[in-house]
């Protein structure tokens, strides 16, 4: 359940303490690979062409051996010289062009991996300005963004890489073995010996390492969460002296993401040694039979030399693919966690859609009923209308639900039973882009982006001049304090305005709410980080700013809310009492308690 006074948006979602790698498993690899391959298909010219030319070089490759071979028979072992100028000029263009095709190819497969990726990163940001803000409630920051960086990053890193080299090890392998079926049957059933062993530990190996890879890249994203985490609330830590705990928490899984990453590691590095074994093992075998057939001369010595190389060609491949296979399931376990979300189902629009084109601003709620858990309802059957330009106070303990009510408003979610209307028509039938377009929102906790200050406050609406910044920036008295920052208007923020008090962080956020003039605004504790002269200043400028608005403003301080048209009064996610001020201190009921407890306090 959320918290009062936490964004609407929530907070990062967290994994358990102990992350158990060995139960972390790609759901569905083969799925993956065809989503994929859907993006691969967007660029499919360019993997053609560099197919082709990967083709052409593998075939190149094996005629090398070949040729090679049939020289020793034909000019070295008869000593006979005519024409082997010609051959070795021959020889030498093949790998010359074999050497050029791999820099093509290396070239094209690079600028069309990069378009891909480019395109799938495109789409996973657009995405998740798609998603309802539920989604994020339970995520940890951390992780989505390392899904977008690391993953998708591991993703280019495995196409430009391993899909020519494995494209190419297949090609390699299929040739090389019609070559030497041609050369002698016989010798290619001796050189075939090990692959049967060759292919069962591949796949014995790979099983394991694709698990290992996919819970390296899931520990990542909770790290990158945990160091998010620290650093925006590095001075929360400082305060608490909590520096020594927070090193522990992120020594205890980092130390969880060396071992997943040791054990991947040592998997994936095994291919290597063991294949290296099962080669000289085959060229052994391959040198002792092949001496035999020699001696009985069943083969030349020219097609042993062309056998020796294909060997060490064959078993190139297959040790390639078989570290290429293990570098495609880490490839695999980063697209997976980026489908998981591409996949994420997004904010639905009632088919019946309505064209808004202006609203007047009447808001009611009729027996709205909402929960974040499903079963576990924060608000209960709440309902009341408030008439257009009035001021609506939700008041009530923290817990109560009042911020959900001014975010249900905003149709950041929607509700489980009743409706909440607005100019007497279901929000569920707007399209959010409009209500939001109608609505100011200022909220506790202040969002400022990374751009001057003018800019910050130009966001309420784009199109504004800076006349009309500057004006809106004098209405939330934060004026004053700009022109005495070095740059004035264009000084540039710091990531989340630091660099100012929470307090002028807050005026500035309210600047940009008077700047987007709305129908209905949302005050979520706007004062709350002010102190009390410039709170008064603040309060008269929002006196002027919601005449002829519908305003919802939730208030802890309840001196602020006195002249509110209608207070509701809301107590665990029901509204409990409700009227004005005068009405509500005569009833001597909850709010007047709470009212009496804040004054006693100022008395004091």
């Amino acid at each position: 359940m959320r918290r009062e006074g936490e964004r609407p948006f929530g907070g990062p979602g967290r994994l358990g303490p102990h992350f158990n790698f060995e139960k972390v498993e790609i759901k569905d690899p083969w799925g993956t690979l065809r989503k994929l391959f859907k993006y691969m298909k967007k660029f499919k010219w360019g993997f053609i062409f560099v197919f082709i030319l990967t083709f052409i070089s593998s075939i190149l490759g094996i005629v090398g051996p070949y040729l090679i071979g049939k020289g020793i028979d034909t000019y070295i072992i008869p000593k006979r010289f005519d024409g082997f100028l010609s051959f070795l000029l021959v020889l030498g263009g093949i790998y010359l062009l074999l050497s050029f095709l791999g820099w093509i190819q290396g070239y094209v497969m690079l600028k069309t991996t990069q378009n891909l990726v480019y395109e799938m990163r495109r789409d996973f940001f657009g995405k998740i300005h798609r998603l309802p803000i539920k989604f994020f409630d339970l995520r940890s920051y951390g992780d989505i963004i390392s899904r977008i960086t690391n993953d998708i990053d591991n993703i280019s890193m495995v196409l430009s890489n391993s899909v020519i080299q494995f494209f190419s090890s297949i090609t390699t392998l299929i040739g090389i073995i019609f070559m030497m079926l041609r050369i002698s049957i016989p010798m290619t059933i001796v050189s075939l010996i090990t692959i049967p062993l060759t292919i069962w530990l591949t796949n014995f190996i790979s099983h394991r390492t694709r698990n290992y890879f996919y819970a390296n890249q899931t520990l990542l994203g909770k790290l990158n969460g945990l160091i998010e985490e620290d650093i925006s609330g590095l001075k929360v830590i400082k305060i608490f002296n909590r520096e020594e705990k927070e090193i522990k928490r992120f020594e205890a899984l980092n130390e969880e993401l060396t071992q997943v990453g040791i054990r991947a590691q040592v998997f994936s590095g095994s291919i290597g040694p063991l294949m290296n074994l099962l080669n000289n093992l085959s060229f052994a075998i391959i040198a002792g039979f092949g001496g035999y057939f020699a001696f009985k001369r069943m083969i030349s010595i020219g097609d042993i030399t062309i056998f020796i190389n294909y060997s060490r060609q064959f078993t190139r491949p297959i040790n390639e693919l078989a570290n290429q296979y293990n570098m495609i399931q880490s490839a695999i376990a980063s697209a997976e966690r980026i489908f998981e979300v591409l996949e994420e189902e997004e904010e639905k629009e009632d088919p019946n859609i309505m064209e808004i084109k202006d609203i007047k601003g009447e808001v009611e709620f009729k027996n709205v009923w909402f929960s974040y858990v499903k079963g576990n309802p924060v608000i209960k059957n709440v309902s009341f209308y408030v008439k257009e330009g009035k001021v609506i106070a939700l008041v009530g303990p923290t817990g109560a639900g009042k911020t959900t009510i001014a975010s249900l408003v905003a149709r950041f979610y929607d509700v489980d039973e009743g409706q909440i209307l607005i100019d007497g028509i279901d929000i569920r039938r707007m399209k959010r882009k409009d209500i939001r377009s109608y609505l100011g929102i200022v909220l506790q906790d202040t969002l400022l982006f990374s751009t001057s200050i003018k800019e910050n406050i130009r966001y309420g609406r784009l199109d504004a001049t800076d006349e009309e910044v500057i004006e809106a920036a004098k209405l939330a008295h934060a004026h004053d304090f700009i022109i005495k920052l070095p740059q004035g208007y264009d000084t540039i923020l710091s990531e989340d305005g630091g660099g100012l008090s929470q307090g002028q962080r807050q005026l500035i956020a309210i600047a940009r709410a008077i700047l987007a003039n709305p129908k209905i605004l949302i005050l979520d504790e706007a004062t709350s980080n002010v102190d009390t002269m410039t709170e008064k200043y603040i309060q008269n400028a929002m006196l002027n700013l919601m005449k002829g608005r519908t305003s919802f403003v939730i208030a802890h301080r309840l001196s602020t809310i006195r002249n509110a048209d209608m207070i509701l009064v809301v107590y665990n996610g029901e509204i409990i009492e409700r009227g004005t001020h005068e009405q509500l201190i005569r009833k001597k009921g909850f709010y007047y308690n709470l009212y009496m407890s804040q004054f006693a306090e100022e008395l004091e």
